[in-house]
């Protein structure tokens, strides 16, 4: 074939329309719906966008936002850390925003579909905050593509109303799940988890709801990951735990502690004082130490090192639990150690820990909620 031809036959073929296959038209058409459709918020994102800011606990400075229904499609399922605020009462609940309107603001509703979490963006504009997105893609692709989901206590309660397959897990330590747990409830702490695979149920394929003490713990989130690896298929948690239990539908009965005695005394070099807990000493204690001889204790942070490495308390070293009873030898005899956490559990639970390993040893721990803040601030609420 001459040159004069071979161009005629290239201009022919470029002038043919192609059959693609369906897939490559599909996936740009995808595309352009999570960019523009009529009455859509203008700043979409994705779910690499939204799964660096979901954590427990909460990311400070991010607020995401399930439009949604409550009862039918919040509470069984739902981004962990997310609120809920229904599109249809948006204004009414419009307090539970945050004061600070140049928070991150994240909506999301029931897929492409869902006009909810738009509307809600919108209204949220007009409050005047600034930095708004929605996660377009919503709870069905978190569902299908996230690190897992949360429930509510509302639907923790209908499932026991209904008499409805579940498995609850208290994913705290004994001697805290001890003073009490929801109705129903299996204590199978995370750091005591692999001796108890047994009280799991036999079928894969029930649904496990797991909880611990709050937004500030992270011990449900790791009982999970360690049951979806067993092969367990619906695994949830209950990120709020038993301290929203306790306020919305009081405590439950405790079971008596084995061998409850009496607090032993602290040191009077370090002029700490006993708490209620056997081994705890009280927060008023602590801060007066940590502020006139902070030298005189050794602090152990025994959160995991992500945990630690987003802040603690100014002078504390970091003992994760699960590394604590192999550096038992490290701890001084010629001072108390304090353990702490976000909630008291993990630190109660290194009291015990050391106590059975080297009764001797003066340790103590810290029974409070600690919110850490950063450059060694924080907040401490004694329970």
């Amino acid at each position: 074939m001459n040159i004069k031809l071979k161009s005629i036959a290239l201009a022919v073929a470029l002038a043919l329309p192609v059959a693609l296959p369906a897939a490559l038209l599909s996936e740009p058409v995808r595309a352009q719906q999570d960019v523009k459709k009529d009455g859509w918020y203008r700043h979409i994102v994705d779910i690499d966008f939204v799964k660096p800011y979901v954590d427990i606990p909460p990311k400070p400075g991010v607020m995401l936002i399930d439009s949604r229904p409550a009862a039918r499609q919040y509470d069984p399922g739902h981004i962990p850390g997310a609120i809920n605020i229904p599109d249809s009462q948006f204004d009414k609940l419009a307090d539970k925003l945050p004061a600070d309107k140049a928070t991150l603001l994240i909506f999301y509703c029931g897929g492409f579909e869902c006009m909810l979490s738009h509307q809600s963006a919108f209204k949220a504009e007009k409050l005047g905050y600034t930095n708004i997105r929605v996660y377009s893609a919503g709870s069905p692709d978190w569902a299908k593509n996230g690190t897992g989901q949360s429930v509510s206590a509302a639907y923790i309660k209908k499932l026991q109303a209904d008499k409805a397959p579940h498995m609850l897990i208290d994913a705290r330590p004994k001697r805290t799940a001890d003073k009490g747990m929801i109705p129903g409830a299996v204590n199978i702490s995370e750091s005591e988890f692999d001796k108890n695979v047994d009280k799991l149920s036999a079928d894969k394929a029930t649904p496990l709801i797991i909880y611990c003490g709050g937004l500030e713990c992270v011990l449900s989130d790791k009982v999970a990951a360690k049951a979806r690896a067993l092969g367990y298929t619906d695994v949830k948690t209950y990120p709020e735990g038993y301290p929203e239990w306790e306020k919305l539908f009081g405590a439950a009965p405790a079971a008596a502690p084995a061998g409850a005695a009496a607090p032993a005394a602290a040191p009077k070099a370090a002029a700490l004082e006993p708490g209620k807990e056997k081994g705890s000493v009280t927060v008023a204690s602590f801060e007066k130490v940590l502020k006139e001889q902070p030298d005189a204790i050794n602090l152990v942070d025994v959160r995991d090192a992500k945990e630690f490495a987003g802040g603690t308390i100014k002078g504390a070293k970091n003992i994760p639990m699960n590394a604590l009873e192999k550096a038992i030898d490290q701890l001084p005899k010629d001072k108390p150690t304090v353990f702490i956490c976000g909630t008291g559990a993990r630190s109660g639970e290194a009291y015990d820990t050391v106590k059975l390993v080297k009764a001797d040893l003066p340790v103590y721990f810290i029974d409070a909620t600690i919110k850490f803040l950063g450059d060694g601030k924080f907040e401490i609420k004694q329970k």
